[in-house]
C-alpha cells in the first residue's frame, strides 16, 4: 500500500500529492478522498476570505487617499481666498489711506505737512506676509501629509498584491492526485 501522504521535491518546486489507493484498498481509500476533499475546501475558503479581506482593505485605503485628496484642495483654495482678499485690502489701504494732506494755511502760513499713514501701511505690511508665511507653512505641511498617505497606500497595495500572488501560487503548487 502506498504512502498517503508524500512529498516530492525538484530543484525548482516542491509539489505536494496526495495518493489515494483505489484497487485493493478497502474502504481506507474513500476516507482518504473525504479528507483530501475537506482540505481543498478549507485552503479554498481561507483564501476567498484572505482575499476578500485584501480587497477590502484596498478599497478602504483609495477611498481614505480621495477624501485627504479632496478635503486638502479644499483647505488650499480657502487659503488662497484668504491671501488674496488680504492682499486686496492691504492695496485699498496703502492706495485710499495714504496720510491726510495738510492744512491750508492762514493768512500768510503755509499749510501743514499731511497725517503719517506710514505705521498704518507697515502693520499692515507686516500681517500680510505673517498670513501669508503660516499659509505657505501649512500647505507645505498638507502636501506633505498627503504624500505620506499616498505612499502607505501604494506600500499596502503593493504588500496585498504580493500576498494575493503567494496564495495563487500556493494554490498552483498544490497539487490533488488520484493514483489508480
Amino acid at each position: 500500500m502506498p504512502p498517503i501522504w508524500a512529498i516530492s521535491c525538484s530543484s525548482s518546486h516542491c509539489v505536494n500529492t496526495f495518493f489515494v489507493t483505489v484497487n485493493g484498498g478497502g474502504g481506507g481509500g474513500g476516507v482518504v478522498v473525504v479528507v483530501v476533499v475537506v482540505v481543498v475546501v478549507v485552503v479554498v475558503v481561507v483564501v476567498v476570505i484572505v482575499v476578500v479581506v485584501v480587497v477590502v482593505v484596498v478599497v478602504v485605503e483609495v477611498v481614505e487617499v480621495v477624501v485627504v485628496v479632496v478635503v486638502v484642495v479644499v483647505v488650499v483654495v480657502v487659503k488662497v481666498v484668504v491671501v488674496v482678499v488680504v492682499v486686496v485690502v492691504v492695496v485699498v489701504v496703502v492706495v485710499v489711506g495714504g496720510g491726510g494732506g495738510g492744512g491750508g494755511g492762514g493768512g500768510g502760513g503755509d499749510g501743514g505737512d499731511g497725517g503719517g499713514g506710514g505705521v498704518v501701511v507697515v502693520v499692515v505690511v507686516v500681517v500680510v506676509v505673517v498670513v501669508v508665511v503660516v499659509v505657505v507653512v501649512v500647505v507645505v505641511v498638507e502636501v506633505v501629509v498627503v504624500v505620506v498617505v499616498v505612499v502607505v497606500v501604494a506600500v499596502a497595495v503593493a504588500v496585498a498584491a504580493a500576498v494575493a500572488a503567494l496564495q495563487y501560487q500556493y494554490l498552483r503548487i498544490i497539487k490533488w492526485e488520484k493514483v489508480t
